[in-house]
This record gives structure tokens, C-alpha cells and sequence, in this order.
């Protein structure tokens, strides 16, 4: 079992940056990546980025170029660091964990979730 537990969100202006952090503990040894989603109100969760073994990274055309994910394997940790932020990024942001060796851009295709953490962009 994995346990992931995400910090780092909070209220910010648009244009600002934040950094999330999703710290991993539990059977790590069988996580092959993760990967960041966002859910906003009314919504589906949709696919921000994901980050492989060997530090490959994917991300969702709407945030490329503004969000970099980056991990931290001594730590277990994975960040999003969000830069140039906008009240379109408002939404719940879930850290996510997938055992499987290919990483996709769905739900179903991670095994372990987080609780989630909230940011709110302000116009």
C-alpha cells in the first residue's frame, strides 16, 4: 500500500507561482511514476503532468510551459512547481501514484491517490 500526501496549496493572485509537494511513503519500491490531476468544481478530474522513473516528463497543453513537475527519490517526493498562474487553474490538485511501468493521462491509469490540496487563483 502507498500513501501519498500532498501540502503546498493555498490562495494566490493570478500571475503568482506555487509549489506543490506530494511525499510518498508505504511500498514505494513499486511505483513506477506519478503524476499530478486537478478537479474543478463541476468538472472532471483532468490530467496536469506526470513524471516517469528515469525523470521523463508529460504535461497537459494547457499548463505546458507555466508547471514543471520535478522528484525528489531520496525523499519520495514529487513538486509541481506552478509558475504564471491563472483563475482557470483553480481547482483541487490530487497527486497520484501508478505501479504499471506505462504512465498515462487518465485516472484510471494510476493506482494510488492522495487527498488532495486546493488552489484557488484570484483575478
Amino acid at each position: 500500500q502507498v500513501l501519498l500526501v500532498e501540502s503546498g496549496g493555498g490562495l494566490v493572485q493570478a500571475g503568482d507561482s506555487l509549489r506543490l509537494s506530494c511525499a510518498a511513503s508505504g511500498g514505494t519500491v513499486s511505483i513506477s511514476g506519478m503524476g499530478w490531476f486537478r478537479q474543478a468544481p463541476g468538472k472532471e478530474r483532468e490530467f496536469v503532468g506526470n513524471i516517469g522513473r528515469r525523470f521523463e516528463t508529460r504535461y497537459a497543453n494547457s499548463v505546458k510551459g507555466r508547471f514543471t513537475i520535478s522528484r525528489d527519490n531520496a525523499k519520495n517526493t514529487i513538486y509541481l512547481q506552478m509558475n504564471s498562474l491563472k483563475p482557470e487553474d483553480t481547482a483541487v490538485y490530487y497527486c497520484a501514484a501508478a505501479v504499471t511501468a506505462w504512465l498515462g493521462v487518465f485516472p484510471s491509469n494510476y493506482d494510488y491517490w492522495g487527498q488532495g490540496t486546493q488552489v484557488t487563483v484570484s483575478s
